[in-house]
């Protein structure tokens, strides 16, 4: 006589709620977390709460079609282990992967996905818990098979939705950061609000003079998170990146960004930091180095490393 089990048959329905304690109960797999392996019935259920996640930099939305959810662990950089494994291997290992709405208390069965063959999940940049340094999170790619897709719920889902062009020129006066989109909990530090009254006063000094700027909006292939430049002003076909101190990290990174951005610009044939005094000798020899232009107020114009460039 066979002591095997019969198999539990799933009899939920997109849309059935469910308390979560009963969930487990009946199929198996963690009360707790958002990715629950079972080993008590063939499914890998994962739980989703997209409008509290995108409060702490994490990505959980659609995006033409498919829902993107980000994997688990609250510190330091995420592995393709555990119950991150379970998802990315769910169809080898025959499992079903159900996706609840809700963490706790009465959850929402959304219903049955996969994982996208195609590109089945992404790396991006989140914050640790409770505000932690930026690490590396893993974003899957699930594709609905009993299920509808839905309109995008978060701040990201919807900006996304409207800007799907991977550069976009915008109105300066856009005040949308990159920060916004990773971080968005983190209040600005003194050296960023400076950089916003630095900007400001060099774009109206450019336009006082007839020049044109704006800035642009890149979204890098296979990422959600987008990018944006400092400031472009187009008659001179300089891209700047604006920091608020003189510091060898500031101008460093700010070689980094321009570095980035530049890749998709390529009418941006000149690249310049922008800071608030003349940095020493040694930082202005890096920067030049790298191919880039420091530029500093003075009185009421502004001096530059490069005599060629004329405001």
């Amino acid at each position: 006589m066979s002591t095997t089990e019969p198999a539990i048959e799933w009899d939920l329905k997109p849309g059935d709620q469910i308390e979560r304690k009963q969930l487990h109960s009946k199929f198996g797999g963690r009360t707790q977390g958002g990715i629950g392996p079972s080993a008590k019935s063939p499914n890998v259920m994962i739980f989703t709460e997209p409008v509290a996640g995108a409060k702490h930099g994490y990505y959980d939305d659609w995006i033409d079609g498919l829902f993107h959810y980000s994997g688990e662990g609250q510190y330091g950089d995420q592995r393709m282990l555990s119950g991150n494994a379970s998802i990315l291997n769910h169809k080898a290992e025959h499992r079903a992967l159900r996706v609840f709405e809700g963490a706790r208390g009465t959850v929402t069965y959304a219903g049955e996905f996969e994982v996208d063959d195609t590109q089945p999940w992404y790396e991006a940049d989140a914050p640790e818990t409770n505000n932690g340094p930026l690490r590396k999170v893993i974003v899957f790619r699930l594709r609905p098979i009993d299920a509808k897709p839905q309109a995008p719920a978060t701040k990201l889902g919807v900006f996304l939705k409207a800007n799907a062009e991977p550069v976009k020129t915008v109105p300066l006066e856009q005040q949308l950061t990159e920060k916004a989109f990773v971080d968005p909990n983190r209040e600005p530090y003194e050296a960023e609000r400076r950089e916003g009254k630095l900007l400001t006063a060099f774009a109206d000094y450019l336009q006082t003079r007839k020049h044109k700027v704006d800035r642009h909006q890149i979204r890098p292939e296979g990422e959600t998170r987008p990018l944006f430049t400092d400031l472009y002003a187009e008659s001179l076909n300089l891209l700047v990146e604006a920091k608020g101190s003189v510091t060898r990290e500031s101008i460093r990174m700010a070689i980094g960004q321009l570095a980035d951005y530049s890749r998709f610009l390529p009418v941006a044939t000149a690249k310049a930091i922008l800071v608030p005094s003349e940095p020493r000798e040694d930082l202005l020899n890096l920067a030049t180095s790298q191919n880039c232009t420091v530029i500093w107020p003075h009185a009421k114009t502004y001096l530059s490393t490069d005599p060629t460039l004329t405001f």
